[in-house]
């Protein structure tokens, strides 16, 4: 192995993806784990994170044939509240175990937007169990909500399909602003509406277990149940809030929606678009180039090649220097 690389992560709730590879060389080489990195405590656990990256790395670089790393960027959903752990000791143990000379610790916030946009002004709604909205002009970062199911995460799958269920069990009342077919559907997926608390509120995945529902509730939209679609116009006005609000003042901003939730389609794109249309006239919606994990790639690319513009942040998005005593305690252990 004689080549110079990269190593690229995206750590988030579903595990661990890592890719290494080298600027304008051949396929990188890519693997997964899917194991979320712990959060206790201190936040991120780097040492959990170094349990799963270290042999996938190495094992990596000799599928890639890549001798040194001159550069790894990690996106880590939750750096930004939960990272204080990560960034303090993350770039001395990658120095240290696999001989990398610059590190990226970044927001998967920001992997989102670049993997979207790439290094261009706007704003992007990543939106998935959860929602988090952030912006940038070049010269700094916005973010809005990203504040988890119980404080905010308003318009993500969580929140849609939390939505539909009391929209479900308003009907099993005989409320008002129930919808037979959303208790119907919740029925069909979780049995018998009496049971749902029980069911739910014990789950540690209760999060997940509610955006699992968001898909029925665009079906049920999708139907033609206005309860149904009040809910994703609701989820589309959050969306839009958050999006104005980080949103830079340039002439014709771009605007990207990145993440599993949009998969559901024009029941919520429809009203998304529109409620864009009201809050940010002059924004272009444009289509996602990738995901975190490809902006984890495009920022190490970059950085390797010397052409890195994005703006440093000190908790959204930094980039270090390991001391010189760790990369070469890699090179010689017995050093």
């Amino acid at each position: 192995m004689t080549g110079s690389g990269f190593l690229a992560v995206d750590s988030g709730g579903s595990g661990v993806r890592v890719v290494v590879g080298a600027a304008g060389h051949r396929a990188p080489a890519r693997g997964a784990s899917k194991e979320p990195v712990r959060t206790g405590a201190r936040g991120i656990d780097p040492g959990h994170l170094m349990e799963q990256l270290v042999p996938m790395a190495r094992a990596l670089c000799a599928e890639a044939g890549i001798g040194r790393l001159e550069a790894a960027v990690v996106g880590a959903a939750g750096l930004a509240s939960l990272g204080d752990a990560l960034r303090a000791e993350l770039p001395g143990a990658l120095a240290r175990e696999l001989g990398v000379r610059r590190v990226v610790l970044a927001a998967d916030a920001v992997t989102a937007y670049v993997g979207a946009l790439g290094p261009r002004p706007g704003a992007v709604i990543a939106a998935g169990t959860g929602l988090i909205a952030i912006g940038t002009d070049l010269t700094g970062w916005r973010r809005a909500d990203g504040w988890g199911h119980l404080l905010g995460d308003c318009g993500g799958g969580a929140w849609i399909g939390r939505a539909g269920l009391e929209a479900a069990l308003r009907a099993h009342d005989g409320r008002e602003g129930g919808s037979p077919r959303l208790l119907a559907s919740a029925e069909a997926v979780f049995g018998p509406a009496a049971g749902l608390p029980g069911r739910l509120y014990p789950r540690a995945d209760r999060p997940a277990v509610l955006a699992s529902f968001a898909p029925r509730v665009a079906e049920c939209a999708a139907d033609g149940d206005p309860v149904a679609a009040d809910v994703l116009r609701a989820a589309a006005r959050h969306m839009a809030d958050s999006a104005a609000a980080v949103c830079p003042d340039v002439e014709e901003p771009l605007v990207g929606l990145t993440g599993g939730l949009f998969g559901v389609g024009d029941p919520l794109l429809v009203p998304l678009d529109e409620e864009l249309a009201k809050r940010l006239p002059r924004a272009r919606r444009a289509t996602a180039e990738g995901d975190p994990l490809h902006g984890a790639v495009r920022i190490a690319t970059d950085l390797t090649t010397g052409t890195f513009t994005l703006p440093s942040d000190g908790r959204m998005l930094c980039v270090t220097s390991p001391a010189a005593e760790d990369v070469t305690r890699a090179a010689d252990p017995e050093k």
